[in-house]
């Protein structure tokens, strides 16, 4: 009886053990990063709260594009870091490592764009420019300005000189009413700012949706 009743809290012991492993191999999500290149693009999925899923519904071009950040990954040697514009820290050059975990604290996965090999000539000075764009402050306005930028303004004008990217005019019509959508005629509203309605700009789904551009992966 000792020994089967041994063996009964071995096995459970071990039992317990694979299930923390489970669990721990479960939490610390690793991606395939061996595939980004120097001047890929990470697209960010949105949420369908708050500002992300604001931002989702008066840009959004087609089912499959549902983004709201972006950045840019500069490859140095043997380390990867994203060029992008976050609420948190501004234009900013972060690790890949950092990035991921920021951004897909709600369970996104990372789609990964590349510009078509015609454009790939650009890629060298654009990621040179976005460097120089690092360290100016975020716009929360969303309305263009020399001073701050959003993430896909920050893009836009990392690639402008090849022309990579254009500025549309902005709406903020919600597709369903026809009308402004609630929330954005608010945020303006509390920033005593007109809604920048027609007004030139850019958003993920906007980038997304370029020519120039292939989705290539998805980091899962």
């Amino acid at each position: 009886m000792n020994g089967l009743h041994l063996m009964k809290k071995i096995l459970k012991s071990n039992i317990l053990c694979s299930i923390f492993a489970l669990l721990f191999l479960t939490s610390c999500k690793t991606y395939n990063t061996s595939i980004l290149e120097n001047g890929d693009l990470l697209f960010v999925p949105s949420v369908d709260s708050g500002l992300s899923g604001a931002i989702n519904n008066v840009t959004q071009t087609e089912k499959k594009t549902s983004y709201d950040h972006i950045g840019i990954v500069k490859k140095e040697e043997n380390h990867l870091y994203v060029l992008h514009a976050a609420p948190k820290g501004g234009s900013q050059k972060q690790k890949l490592d950092l990035f991921l975990k920021e951004q897909t604290k709600s369970g996104q996965s990372i789609d990964v764009y590349r510009l078509k090999s015609e454009y790939h000539s650009s890629i060298p000075n654009s990621v040179s420019k976005a460097e120089t764009l690092i360290g100016k402050p975020y716009n929360f306005d969303y309305i263009l300005n020399d001073n701050s930028y959003y993430c896909s303004d920050f893009v836009e004008r990392a690639f402008r000189d090849y022309k990579i990217f254009k500025l549309d005019p902005m709406t903020f019509i919600d597709p369903k009413t026809g009308k402004t959508n609630a929330f954005w005629e608010k945020f303006y509203h509390n920033k005593n700012l007109k809604v920048p309605e027609g007004e030139p700009g850019c958003n993920p789904n906007g980038l997304a949706a370029s020519d120039k551009l292939e989705k290539i992966a998805t980091l899962k």
